[in-house]
């Protein structure tokens, strides 16, 4: 856990926060464009992600015509990801997945989920979504 007395910086190049409170900001996004220009967080080389997903939560729709590479690592849970040439479950803290862009995926929490998402690069033109 993050002290508060650790928070305070001589100067604006470090930034300390805690991804349970940030991220609802921007559905998950902690980082990546969508981030004020500025903002320590802004980023257009890559984007990150805490989801906290309940029990049986699914994407709404599935990702197509992707154009970045993502990576999603499982911290607690058990998630689904799905992908037109099939499923990949995740069990196991640490369980992770890659996928290239163009690559149409989907996902499902089968638990209560927490999942780490890093997307590069981040592209302007997409919100902080999905």
């Amino acid at each position: 856990m993050i002290d508060e007395r650790d928070q305070e910086h001589p100067d604006d190049r470090v930034y300390t926060g805690r991804a349970g409170a940030d991220a609802p900001l921007d559905r998950g996004w902690l980082l990546g464009h969508f981030k004020p220009e500025g903002d320590l967080r802004h980023s257009t080389d890559v984007e990150i992600k805490w989801g906290v997903h309940p029990a049986g939560e699914e994407r709404a729709e599935w990702a197509v015509g992707e154009k970045r590479t993502a990576l999603l690592v499982l911290i607690s849970g058990r998630f689904r990801l799905l992908f037109r040439s099939g499923g990949v479950l995740l069990t196991e803290q640490g369980d992770y997945a890659v996928w290239h862009p163009g690559t149409d995926h989907s996902w499902i929490a089968e638990e209560e989920s927490v999942v780490l998402t890093v997307r590069w690069p981040s592209v302007p033109g997409y919100k902080a979504g999905g």
